[in-house]
């Protein structure tokens, strides 16, 4: 059993956390946020991700799991502490680092010697904080302070992060002394059964590591997208494109799904940190500036697609079924709801919409929006349908219903859940994306 302080209760934070305390790791959670850690010693979680609450409470209930204000509590017990605070991007999409870095002197300043720790990033940060930390710290400690500083990127996936970390396809580490690696992977002991592969390696590498992922995965979105349109243009279907490629083992068939592009906490953030540090250092991220290009161009071509169906959107009403940027999440920073509902608004359209669980965040970040339910109550009166979301319960709508509902007929299937005869049978006006 390990002694770990996670500095950050967000979504990184707390995941980690929770997971480690039912590794049987002793894990103290600690944010400056104190109605934050009020609510989670009542067994309260401040976000929607599935499993999450009961394994905080069954954690915390188990004495593994503690929650604190005070950074001092956490820090002086433990022998790893990681770092997971927030690092939101600046204009030029570069990271901002001041929080890491705040953590940095604060916990320097509680190092003694002859207790040896390590701090680790555990917060996605571009190549080099590692060592700014490590001299951040070095400059506020008193003298004789023990600690290395290591990096331990995450790769959870909102709406499915607890198989994530517990069955994780690998997991990075990034040090700089024999010591440090030691103390890092006996962390992940547990994962040893498994065969978990651990990639140990350099500070710059591991910190890449992330960025490169998610740039990849971007590439990726943005590149079936392209093939999408072109589908459209020459009769082909896109579905059947991506599922004879993703045969192929080279290529694999995850994100491989043509639509409204990626959004969210991770990719669009990372794929801008990246090319800023590309041209901090004189490189071109050509393809990866071009993937967010794509991605960008994405909301337009469905708005377009609604009005070439229900001609003008002024003066109609549109439903969107879904607001989050992803199912099985409340997270919709960089959703294209966000960009539709604008869009919508600027053609004179008046929008209506629905979501199971990202409403009220959506509504903190839009201002006033009519919000319904559920799909039935959100298409009543409605000319436009567009699907955005693809939750569960919108996979398999009872579409005659829907369609009883609306005063219109065009159905825009945002995420290509469903299939044009179908729709087209029952009387829709349907449009999907590369089909």
């Amino acid at each position: 059993m390990a002694r770990i302080c996670v500095v950050g209760t967000g979504y990184v934070g707390l995941v980690s956390g929770a997971c480690f305390a039912d590794f049987g790791h002793d894990v103290w959670c600690v944010d400056i946020n104190s109605e934050r850690i009020a609510s989670l010693k009542r067994g309260e979680v401040p976000f929607f991700e599935p499993g999450l609450e009961n394994l905080v409470a069954r954690n915390y209930g188990q004495g593994r799991l503690h929650f604190t204000t005070e950074l001092s509590e956490g820090v002086t017990p433990a022998e790893v502490v990681m770092i997971a605070v927030q690092t939101p991007p600046r204009e030029n999409g570069e990271a901002d680092l001041q929080y890491v870095m705040q953590v940095g002197r604060q916990v320097a300043g509680l190092l003694e010697p002859g207790q040896y720790k390590v701090v680790c990033t555990k917060s996605t940060v571009p190549v080099g904080t590692a060592k700014e930390v490590e001299k951040t710290i070095r400059e506020h400690a008193v003298d004789g302070a023990e600690f290395d500083v290591a990096s331990n990127p995450e790769f959870l996936r909102e709406g499915s992060s607890i198989e994530d970390f517990m069955r994780p396809d690998r997991v990075v580490i990034g040090t700089s002394t024999d010591r440090a690696e030691r103390v890092m992977r006996d962390l992940y002991r547990p994962l040893y059964l498994l065969e978990t592969p651990l990639v140990c390696t350099d500070l710059e590498s591991s910190e890449l590591v992330k960025y490169a992922s998610n740039a990849f995965l971007a590439v990726k979105i943005s590149y079936i997208n392209e093939i999408a349109a072109l589908c459209e243009k020459v009769g082909a279907k896109v579905d059947v494109v991506a599922r004879a490629m993703g045969l192929d083992g080279r290529i694999g068939k995850k994100f491989l799904h043509a639509g409204l592009g990626f959004g969210g906490s991770c990719l669009p953030k990372d794929t801008r940190a990246i090319v800023q540090m590309g041209a901090q250092s004189g490189v071109a991220m050509r393809m990866i500036s071009a993937s967010m290009d794509v991605n960008d161009e994405l909301v337009d071509r469905a708005l377009t697609k609604a009005e070439a169906h229900a001609g003008s959107l002024d003066g109609k009403r549109v439903a969107l079924l879904g607001l989050a940027f992803k199912p099985n999440t409340d997270d919709v920073r960089e959703a294209p709801a966000l960009r539709l509902v604008t869009g919508l608004r600027e053609r004179g359209a008046s929008v209506v919409a629905c979501d199971p669980e990202a409403t009220s965040n959506f509504l903190a970040r839009i201002g006033d929006l009519e919000v319904c339910d559920g799909p039935y109550d959100c298409a009543q009166d409605a000319d436009v349908v567009m699907l955005v979301t693809e939750w569960n319960p919108y996979r398999e709508l009872d579409l005659e219903r829907l369609l009883q509902a609306m005063r219109g007929n065009t159905f825009i299937d945002c995420r290509n859940v469903y299939a044009r005869e179908r729709l087209e049978d029952l009387g829709f006006r349907y449009d999907c994306f590369g089909r």
